[in-house]
């Protein structure tokens, strides 16, 4: 976990958490586990990942992802985290959801975030400040066969998400035992950088216009984020991030 500015704990925020990737594993573990630190290096601030509703209706797993510090993706649900006055809370959100994890191949940069609007409005209802978060190696975690758009594999996969509401890539690493195959990820670090926040000034009902022009100041930070670190991880210069 990279941390780039303070977060005062007196405001409530939202973290856009990008990409997704295959199994969101960086989110899980910097937000969730506490593993690489969180509360040590923001203070006061507790995290709360969103995840799809579908998990919650399963027992006992459910109640594993509820101790975790996970809440369903809906509005009902981070509305409740972000209305407490106090301040101090952290709602994360992988904002390509599962759609992304059909594009989580190695060595890409693809971010489903070119009409996603909805935690933008939100943040707005709550004066939530934002904060980019991008997470470098979170693609080269897994291998996926290969299913570019246009593709019978891609049509299947985005159907049944249409239906299920999670996707299901096909994906591999390696064993528990070899290296050659498996469903365990591969040895490969995750950095997980957090940007600066973006200041939100609470608004009930906002327009379409100051909703794209707070979307689209999202963006240019989230893609200033990306090339400020990207020489820190291996990503060569010349790439950036494609918003699709």
């Amino acid at each position: 976990l990279v941390k780039t500015a303070d977060l005062d704990p007196r405001h409530n925020y939202i973290m856009g958490f990008h990409p997704h990737g295959v199994l969101v594993a960086g989110a899980f573990t910097n937000f969730c586990t506490y593993a690489t630190g969180f509360p040590q290096l923001f203070p006061g601030l507790t995290s709360y990942l969103l995840m799809l509703p579908l998990w919650f209706r399963a027992p006992f797993f459910r109640d594993y992802i509820m101790c975790a510090g996970l809440i369903p993706s809906d509005k009902e649900s981070a509305s409740y985290v972000l209305r407490k006055r106090q301040g101090g809370r952290a709602v994360v959100i992988a904002v390509g959801g599962a759609p992304e994890a059909l594009d989580a191949h190695p060595g890409t940069f693809n971010v489903l975030l070119a009409n996603k609007k909805g935690f933008i409005k939100m943040a707005m209802e709550h004066g939530a400040h934002l904060v980019p978060v991008f997470s470098f190696g979170e693609n080269e975690l897994y291998d996926q066969v290969e299913n570019p758009q246009g593709t019978w594999l891609r049509w299947i996969q985005e159907r049944l998400q249409s239906i299920m509401g999670i996707s299901l890539p096909l994906f591999h690493a390696r064993g528990i035992f070899q290296y050659s195959f498996g469903l365990m990820p591969y040895r490969q670090p995750i950095y997980t950088v957090v940007g600066r926040p973006i200041k939100v000034e609470k608004k009930q009902k906002p327009t379409a216009e100051e909703l794209d022009a707070l979307h689209q100041l999202y963006m240019d930070k989230l893609s200033n984020l990306f090339d400020e670190h990207k020489g820190n991880y291996g990503v060569d210069k010349d790439v950036h991030l494609n918003f699709v």
